[in-house]
């Protein structure tokens, strides 16, 4: 469960991780229409895979 948890990220770590601007994120989400994989009270997280896919927005 640690494991599956440590792959989670919100936008906000997302945008760290990627040293972007967490409204690009924000943006680039909205625009691939990723969904989260979890979701916990207000919270969105997103998985790796979806990390690489806003990367590659933002390039």
């Amino acid at each position: 469960m640690a494991t599956a948890k440590a792959e989670m990220l919100t936008a906000g770590k997302i945008a760290e991780t990627l040293k972007a601007p967490p409204a690009a994120v924000k943006k680039a989400i909205e625009a691939l229409k990723i969904k989260p994989a979890m979701k916990k009270g207000a919270c969105s997280y997103y998985g790796m895979d979806a990390v690489a896919k806003v990367k590659s927005a933002l390039k």
